[in-house]
């Protein structure tokens, strides 16, 4: 598992999505891992105020067009159970190693 989002840290990013019901749902990027070669995004659902009630994370297989970095990553479900499980499993590791930086900084 890497951790692709090093160079923004400090900068909340959002993305907005619109669900199969036609509900648009603006989200927090909290990171995108590799997993198995393959890069993944972890989002965090925000409600009108910008807070995350629901304590829910979605995640998408994630992909960027390298010959065009102004285009839009393209978001896709993830279908296999085995596969959004071992990307929630690289999701946890990633979070139990923020909480070790956290420890580790104080």
């Amino acid at each position: 598992m890497t951790e692709k989002n090093d160079d923004f840290k400090d900068e909340e990013m959002t993305v907005e999505l619109e669900l199969e019901d036609g509900r648009t749902v603006n989200c927090a990027v909290i990171t995108i891992i590799t997993v198995a070669q393959k890069d993944y995004i972890a989002l965090l659902p925000l409600n009108d105020k910008g807070e995350n009630e629901e304590g829910e994370v979605w995640f998408y297989a994630y992909s960027e067009n390298p010959d065009d970095p102004n285009e839009e990553p393209v978001l896709d479900f993830i279908e296999d159970d085995e596969e959004y499980d071992r990307v929630a499993d690289a999701f946890d590791e990633f979070l139990d190693n923020c909480e070790f930086d956290e420890l580790v900084e104080e």
